[in-house]
Formats: C-alpha cells, structure tokens, sequence
C-alpha cells in the first residue's frame, strides 16, 4: 500500500505524469520496447541467480489443494478422495481392526503395495507375522484397462440380474457423485491393484524395504523394560529413529539420491503381542505406554519426510478411554466394520457390501484438533479382485418396499392423531355441558 502511495505522489509532482509508466514500472516491465507502451513482459532472473530453479518432486507425491502439503497415496484411490486427496507426509493413519482382521490387513498390504510401486523405502513391523511373509502376499499393480475391463464385468453382470436400477435407486443418492474416479481420470493419484495375484519378486525387490520382527528383536537383547514403555515400544522407536537418521529422511545428512519417502507400517499394535495388556483388562499395568509411544512416533514423523499407517484392534480394547486417547494421537482414523458373523450379515439391508467403513477423523494440519468427514453411510465391498468403497444406499427393491411402508405408517399415524383428536373434543364439549 504504501509503494503504491509513493508511485501515485511522484506522478503526480513533477513526473512523467503517467499512471500507465508508473503502472509499468511497478509491474516489472519494459517501456521502451513498445514504443511506450507497456508490453508487461516476465521478469527473466538475473544470470547466476538461483530463483528459476525448481525443485525436483519427489516420485509417489503430489501437494494438497487445500493447503499445498505433501501428500502421498494410500493405496486406495477412494480412500484417498475420503482423506481429502490423499495421507499427508508426516502423519500418522490410524486403522482400526475389523472383528476378524481380514479387511484391515488388506487396506496395511495396499498401503505397502503403493510404496513399491511409486519406489519409496519402506520398514515394516509385526509382532504376529514375519515381515517376509507379509511383502510375498502383497497385491499385483492392475492397470487402467484391466481394472476398467473389471468394473465393466462386474457392473454387466448386476445389470442383468437387476434391471433399470437408476430409476429404483434412492432419490438421495441419485445425483451424488460416485466415490472412485474413473481409470486414466486427472483426479485418480494412486494405483489400482488385483488381490487375486501376488507381486512379482522383482518388483519386491526393487525397493529399499527394512524389517522388525519382534521376536527376532527381544531374543537377541536381555528382557529389560523402560518404567514408561514397554521392551518392544522402546526397541521398535528406536529402529524408527536410527533408520530415519541413517537414511536422510530427517535432513540431517544430505541424501546420496534423490529424496524419498519412508512407508512406515505396524501392524496389530497394542495386541498382547506387543507386551501390551490394553486388550486383557480394564486397568491394565501398562496403561499410557501405546499412548506414549504414538506421542513419541508422531515426532519423528513430523521432522522426517515419511509417514505411517497402524492397525489396532480396538474392538478389543476394554476400557474406552483409552481407545479415544489413541484416536486423538493419531492425524487419521478410520475405522472398519465387517459384517461377518454379526447380525448384518442376514440383513436385506446389506446384502451387496462386506461392512461399513467409519471416517472418524481426518487430520487438521496446525492445529490442536483434526477434523470430522462430512461423509457419512460409506460402505464397502471385496470383489472377484478389487476392494470399493461406495455410499451406503438402500437396494431397489427394499426402497421401494420400505417408502410404501413408510407412507402405509403416515397414513395410520394420522387417522389415530384425528381419532385422538376427536374424542379430547368431545369430552370437552361433554365436560362444557
């Protein structure tokens, strides 16, 4: 304000008198190859002078919309576009277990299936299952036409068995845009993978991976515990740290390459395996030590270019404070609901998905408190080969049934309102009388 004071002042006193040179000038262009003109040309840089330099992106990343953070993809294109377009670098998402641990694990494999696939480094730790073993059941990468060639099966065969659905669909629903965008879209930022096959070994292979496997690591060091957390916390903050060192992805020594991205993965934490007993009782001996160490983790995640998913199973914790604490240390929590072996599983209602999924919280970046998705009734389902998301609608012929139900109750529940009506009247008029 104060520069465009002073150019108006020195116009208007004894300069050139034209607000378009003085416009010019403070534009950065040149007057005279115009013949007084302004041509508001750029600004070339000065030779030698490093500001046309442009940083080389990072591979697997793009930076937010909304507020130009660094975000990588979760291995899911419709999570993603939950997620407000993808995991934030230097965060912390949080899955909580289904009962039987099969539709969260899957979510954990396509978290480390994109970082093959988009070349970052990875360290997985699991106190259940070896590392090994988790990279070998990894999903094949689907390209676009295949993955387009199954939807087309897939949405062909419900075609035939339910016809004009569009017209039955819930009118709620029927203008809404679907949740995954199309293959080859501009909006689509990670992969799309077949849970049928398996990864091949050379693509295993062509990423950096680092693993911890916890009984490896507490045979091979005396059974000591810290007074604040617990041997297999302590052991697995510390390979966190000394690997984020070591490798550069905290800038405190330069990288040999070009920069990367650390894909942290913990499976089943806060299970018994861990030396935990959160799962086991009420009031369980060790009952800030998942708490300290996710306060610890969220640290190291936010001076370092990495970031980092964790299953618990929540559904076992027996003391709820505890799960909302875990919910409040963490960027991103999303939770699963499976419909196995639970009353759902038999209900008309929920036929055509495999459970529910719950967005608790999505992250806030700067601030003391993450945010609510405004997405609700999301379900989901596991296909011949791909796993959706899609919103929660009623199927067409149960729509139908339950709106004339619902107008049926209508109707009925104002005959009596009138019949109530009718006899306070005429007890009013018999007590009048």
């Amino acid at each position: 304000m104060a520069a465009l004071t002073t150019g108006f002042c020195a116009a208007s006193q004894g300069g050139t008198g034209d607000p378009t040179a003085t416009m010019a000038a403070a534009a950065g262009c040149d007057e005279r190859d115009s013949g007084g003109k302004c041509s508001f040309r750029r600004k070339s840089p000065a030779p030698g002078s490093g500001s046309g330099v442009r940083w080389r992106s990072i591979a697997g990343t793009r930076p937010s919309v909304r507020n130009g953070q660094l975000l990588v993809s979760a291995g899911l294109p419709a999570l993603d576009q939950l997620l407000g377009g993808g995991l934030a670098v230097g965060t912390l998402l949080l899955i909580e277990e289904d009962k039987y641990n099969i539709y969260s694990n899957l979510l954990f494999k396509y978290f480390l299936a994109e970082g093959i696939v988009c070349g970052h480094a990875l360290l997985l730790a699991s106190a259940k299952e070896d590392p090994d073993d988790i990279l070998q059941e990894l999903p094949e990468p689907l390209h676009d036409d295949k993955y387009k060639k199954e939807l087309d099966e897939v949405s062909s065969h419900k075609s035939q068995g339910e016809p004009d659905v569009s017209m039955k669909i819930a009118w709620r629903y029927q203008n809404l845009p679907k949740m995954e965008a199309g293959p080859g879209s501009s909006s689509r930022f990670g992969h799309y993978y077949d849970v049928s096959k398996r990864m091949s070994q050379e693509m295993i292979h062509s990423t950096k991976c680092h693993r911890f496997f916890l009984p490896e690591e507490i045979t091979s060091l005396p059974n000591v515990e810290s007074c604040a957390l617990t041997h297999g916390y302590t052991k697995l903050l510390h390979s966190i740290q000394r690997i984020i060192s070591e490798e550069g992805f905290d800038g405190s020594c330069p990288q040999k390459t070009q920069k990367n991205i650390l894909r942290i993965g913990i499976q089943s934490l806060g299970s018994p395996l861990w030396g935990d007993d959160i799962c086991c009782a009420d009031t369980p001996e060790h009952l800030h030590s998942l708490t300290r160490f996710l306060y610890v983790l969220r640290g190291l995640l936010r001076m370092s270019l990495s970031t980092c998913i964790i299953t618990v199973p929540s559904h076992l914790i027996q003391n709820k404070a505890i799960t909302a604490r875990i919910r409040n240390l963490s960027d991103t929590v999303v939770g699963l609901e499976s419909f196995l072996g639970g009353e759902k599983e038999a209900n008309s209602l929920y036929k055509d998905f495999h459970g529910l999924i719950h967005i608790h919280q999505i992250p806030r970046l700067n601030s003391l408190i993450g945010d609510v998705s405004d997405m609700k009734d999301l379900a989901f389902k596991l296909q011949r080969k791909v796993f959706t998301i899609e919103r929660l609608h009623l199927p067409p012929d149960l729509s139908d049934t339950v709106s004339r139900s619902s107008k049926r109750d209508l109707v009925e529940s104002a005959k009596q309102l009138s019949l109530g009506c009718s006899v306070v009247a005429g007890g009013k008029e018999h007590l009048d009388f």
